[in-house]
């Protein structure tokens, strides 16, 4: 899942570590993909640090129940093969596409149906001090963090995740995240053809887009 929709799981936490900790494994590798950190089963003496650990971990959960679910399996599918003639000639690998455009469209979804709000997204990242982040990425091992508070610092600057409420441009959402692969991914008829996709799936999971987030939920609290 992407930025928001991981959020929307912590959406009523007043904890600004645990909700960094939530996406900090994407922010990471969207700051260097070289970065392999596994401070999973790490426990320190700071609380802020245990609940980035804590969001962390909630993180991977996420991931592993929502890669795992029909919904996904059934839509990252359907959108490769409507993408497929959209790209034609683009080096971008088509299941990477489909699995890309659904979590962006679900961003966007819970932005546009007003499930959850950008600005309460970066408030908790405001909130967070730069010198417990950076105890944090210390104590999990990363040895030199300057690219990633560079990308970081960047990142809440930019303030791009509002953009994800304009339905036209998840199409260049996809491009950005496409970009950190290839060098030129999309030509401009490209992006023309993805976002009439885009769009049109998008109304597609409008009325059932929830049920991957309430089946989600309900695995969260078996736990």
């Amino acid at each position: 899942m992407n930025f928001l929709s991981h959020f929307y799981f912590d959406r009523e936490s007043d904890n600004c570590y645990h909700i960094l900790g939530t996406i900090l494994p994407d922010l990471l590798k969207n700051a260097d993909k070289t970065i392999v950190l596994h401070p999973e089963k790490l426990h320190h003496t700071d609380d802020a640090v245990n609940s980035l650990i804590k969001g962390w971990n909630k993180h991977l959960e996420v991931d592993r129940y929502f890669h795992s679910a029909d919904f996904f399996l059934h839509h990252s599918h359907e959108l490769k093969k409507l993408l497929l003639p959209a790209i034609e000639g683009s080096p971008v690998k088509p299941f990477f596409l489909g699995h890309i455009a659904l979590e962006l469209i679900l961003d966007n979804l819970l932005l546009t149906t007003q499930k959850i709000t950008v600005d309460d997204f970066y408030d908790h990242l405001d909130g967070c001090e730069i010198m417990v982040i950076d105890e944090f990425l210390t104590f999990a091992g990363l040895k030199d963090n300057t690219r990633f508070f560079k990308f970081y610092e960047e990142f809440k600057k930019h303030r791009y995740l509002y953009t994800y409420a304009e339905t036209q441009q998840i199409a260049y959402a996809l491009k950005r995240i496409c970009m950190r692969i290839w060098k030129d991914p999309f030509t401009p008829q490209h992006e023309a053809a993805i976002n009439k996709v885009l769009v049109s799936y998008r109304e597609t999971l409008m009325s059932n887009y929830m049920s991957v987030f309430e089946e989600i939920e309900g695995k969260l609290k078996e736990e």
